[in-house]
């Protein structure tokens, strides 16, 4: 026999145990609801985006990655800037300014800067010794016309005119120099030891006008020049204003008869 209080008991666990029941399956009928929506969603954005892909391949177009969006607008940047400064530029050329390599070349594509022009002291009966830089460092023919182009330098050997202007002194070194062709003779500048101060100054104003360069230098024609080195010095240089490399002293000039030229050291 059961007392009514255990009938009550039992009548009440039964119930609980229904509703706990139900509510389970609604939850789960709900959870499985809402994943289902959720890959039905991720389904069609899928068939979208495979869609709008094929019909950009039909019609010729590629896929674009971020990377290639991000050059886009960099470009589009640039073009930007770019298109900024050619009416700057049209507007300075209305104002009559006109860059310094275009009106050396009357408007033309300017030309790539030399890095240095090199000047070769020499003077009259040292053609032994011209012809030994030439073997040993100064390139000849076209090899010349290449060190320029590929390396910025510019060799020449200087010298001036004979006193007797047109003597066989002058006669020897232009026929030397239709041959070679890597002379400036400075044609205002008399070919004298005591002018040799005078005739290296001939030459900066001669190369200056003639050459746009980043450096000017002179050697004697008895030293030998390591051109590679020379240029990775220069090189390292750029980034300075006014820059002097070599032996500067103050004081008088002057000479005695038969001796070089000396200075006077004054410190």
């Amino acid at each position: 026999m059961r007392s009514r209080g255990s009938q009550n008991r039992l009548s009440g666990n039964s119930f609980g145990s229904r509703v706990s029941a139900l509510i389970f399956t609604m939850i789960a009928t709900m959870a499985t609801i809402y994943v289902a929506g959720r890959l039905w969603q991720d389904a069609q954005s899928r068939v979208y985006l495979i869609e709008q892909l094929e019909k950009r391949t039909s019609q010729g177009h590629s896929a674009v990655s971020v990377d290639d969006t991000l050059k886009i607008i960099t470009c589009r940047e640039q073009q930007k800037k770019l298109s900024a400064l050619e009416m700057e530029l049209s507007a300075a050329r209305k104002e009559g300014f006109v860059p310094k390599q275009l009106s050396a070349n009357d408007g033309k594509q300017p030309t790539k800067k030399i890095l240095s022009v090199i000047g070769i002291m020499t003077t009259f009966g040292r053609k032994k010794n011209r012809d030994a830089i030439r073997k040993a460092w100064m390139p000849s023919g076209a090899s010349i016309k290449n060190l320029a182009e590929q390396k910025g330098i510019i060799v020449r050997f200087v010298i001036g005119r004979s006193a007797n202007r047109g003597d066989s002194l002058d006669k020897e070194i232009e026929k030397e120099n239709s041959q070679t062709n890597d002379f400036i003779i400075l044609d205002d500048q008399v070919e004298a030891v005591e002018e040799n101060a005078k005739k290296t100054k001939s030459f900066f104003i001669y190369a200056v006008d003639k050459w746009d360069a980043e450096f000017y230098a002179k050697v004697n024609d008895d030293v030998y020049v390591n051109l590679d080195a020379l240029g990775g010095v220069l090189t390292s240089h750029l980034d300075k204003t006014r820059v002097y490399i070599g032996c500067m002293k103050s004081g008088e000039v002057f000479s005695e008869p038969g001796g070089n030229l000396a200075m006077e050291n004054r410190e």
